[in-house]
Protein backbone atom coordinates (compact mmCIF):
# COMPACT_ATOMS: atom_id res chain seq x y z
CA UNK A 1 0.00 0.00 0.00
CA UNK A 2 1.76 3.49 -0.92
CA UNK A 3 1.17 5.84 1.48
CA UNK A 4 1.99 9.98 0.95
CA UNK A 5 3.20 11.93 3.80
CA UNK A 6 3.51 15.51 3.76
CA UNK A 7 5.27 17.81 6.40
CA UNK A 8 6.75 21.56 6.31
CA UNK A 9 3.51 23.43 6.58
CA UNK A 10 2.86 26.80 8.56
CA UNK A 11 2.35 30.27 9.04
CA UNK A 12 4.31 32.77 7.20
CA UNK A 13 4.29 36.51 6.38
CA UNK A 14 3.87 37.74 2.71
CA UNK A 15 6.72 37.50 1.20
CA UNK A 16 8.42 34.91 3.07
CA UNK A 17 9.42 31.72 1.92
CA UNK A 18 8.77 28.12 2.93
CA UNK A 19 9.12 24.50 1.44
CA UNK A 20 7.32 21.71 1.97
CA UNK A 21 8.35 18.17 1.84
CA UNK A 22 6.43 15.03 0.90
CA UNK A 23 7.60 11.26 1.97
CA UNK A 24 6.43 8.30 0.09
CA UNK A 25 6.72 5.06 1.58
CA UNK A 26 5.57 1.69 -0.04
CA UNK A 27 5.56 0.12 -3.72
CA UNK A 28 6.84 3.61 -5.62
CA UNK A 29 9.01 2.22 -8.37
CA UNK A 30 6.25 2.54 -10.84
CA UNK A 31 4.50 6.02 -10.21
CA UNK A 32 3.73 7.80 -13.27
CA UNK A 33 3.26 11.28 -12.10
CA UNK A 34 3.78 13.12 -9.02
CA UNK A 35 2.79 16.67 -8.34
CA UNK A 36 1.46 18.87 -5.39
CA UNK A 37 -1.97 20.23 -5.23
CA UNK A 38 -3.85 22.98 -3.23
CA UNK A 39 -6.97 23.58 -1.89
CA UNK A 40 -8.29 26.94 -0.50
CA UNK A 41 -11.16 27.36 1.81
CA UNK A 42 -14.46 27.34 -0.70
CA UNK A 43 -12.50 26.50 -3.32
CA UNK A 44 -11.60 23.75 -6.36
CA UNK A 45 -8.23 21.61 -5.70
CA UNK A 46 -6.19 23.02 -8.38
CA UNK A 47 -2.73 21.98 -9.61
CA UNK A 48 0.10 23.70 -7.89
CA UNK A 49 3.28 22.06 -9.71
CA UNK A 50 4.20 18.66 -10.74
CA UNK A 51 6.51 16.00 -12.91
CA UNK A 52 4.48 14.49 -16.00
CA UNK A 53 5.18 11.27 -16.67
CA UNK A 54 8.07 11.99 -18.85
CA UNK A 55 9.74 13.80 -15.65
CA UNK A 56 9.33 17.30 -17.13
CA UNK A 57 7.79 19.98 -14.92
CA UNK A 58 4.95 21.90 -14.96
CA UNK A 59 3.52 24.65 -12.66
CA UNK A 60 0.14 27.20 -12.54
CA UNK A 61 0.53 30.31 -13.56
CA UNK A 62 -0.01 31.66 -10.36
CA UNK A 63 3.13 30.34 -9.05
CA UNK A 64 5.66 30.60 -11.79
CA UNK A 65 8.70 32.33 -11.13
CA UNK A 66 7.77 31.21 -7.31
CA UNK A 67 7.37 28.10 -6.75
CA UNK A 68 10.09 25.37 -7.48
CA UNK A 69 9.18 21.38 -7.45
CA UNK A 70 12.05 19.25 -7.09
CA UNK A 71 12.64 15.59 -5.87
CA UNK A 72 15.65 13.29 -4.69
CA UNK A 73 17.84 11.29 -6.22
CA UNK A 74 15.90 8.18 -4.74
CA UNK A 75 12.79 9.68 -6.10
CA UNK A 76 11.00 8.91 -2.80
CA UNK A 77 10.47 12.29 -1.22
CA UNK A 78 9.05 15.11 -3.57
CA UNK A 79 10.06 19.03 -2.67
CA UNK A 80 7.72 22.48 -3.45
CA UNK A 81 10.06 25.39 -2.81
CA UNK A 82 8.26 28.42 -2.16
CA UNK A 83 9.22 32.19 -1.99
CA UNK A 84 7.63 35.18 -2.39
CA UNK A 85 4.32 33.92 -0.78
CA UNK A 86 0.96 35.91 -0.82
CA UNK A 87 -1.93 35.68 1.24
CA UNK A 88 -3.44 34.05 -2.19
CA UNK A 89 -1.37 30.92 -1.25
CA UNK A 90 -2.89 30.41 1.76
CA UNK A 91 -4.42 26.94 1.30
CA UNK A 92 -4.43 23.00 2.31
CA UNK A 93 -1.88 22.00 0.28
CA UNK A 94 -1.32 18.13 -0.76
CA UNK A 95 1.06 15.49 -2.48
CA UNK A 96 -0.01 13.48 -5.35
CA UNK A 97 1.03 10.60 -7.01
CA UNK A 98 -0.85 8.09 -9.48
CA UNK A 99 0.17 4.87 -11.44
CA UNK A 100 -1.14 2.88 -14.22
CA UNK A 101 -3.81 -0.12 -12.81
CA UNK A 102 -5.34 -3.04 -14.28
CA UNK A 103 -7.63 -2.60 -17.10
CA UNK A 104 -6.10 0.71 -18.45
CA UNK A 105 -7.26 2.69 -15.33
CA UNK A 106 -5.22 5.31 -13.14
CA UNK A 107 -4.66 5.05 -9.47
CA UNK A 108 -4.19 7.89 -7.58
CA UNK A 109 -2.50 8.01 -4.51
CA UNK A 110 -3.00 11.34 -1.67
CA UNK A 111 -1.60 12.59 1.13
CA UNK A 112 -3.24 13.93 4.28
CA UNK A 113 -2.77 17.69 3.21
CA UNK A 114 -0.71 20.40 5.23
CA UNK A 115 -1.55 23.89 5.88
CA UNK A 116 0.10 26.68 4.36
CA UNK A 117 -1.19 30.19 5.88
CA UNK A 118 0.20 33.38 4.50
CA UNK A 119 -0.59 36.72 6.66
CA UNK A 120 -0.61 39.84 4.93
Amino acid sequence: QVQLVESGGGLVQAGGSLRLSCTASGSTSRFRTIAWYRQASGKQRELVAGFNSGGNTNYADSVKGRFTISRDNAKTTVYLQMTSLKPEDTAVYYCKADRLGPWGTVLDYWGQGTQVTVSS
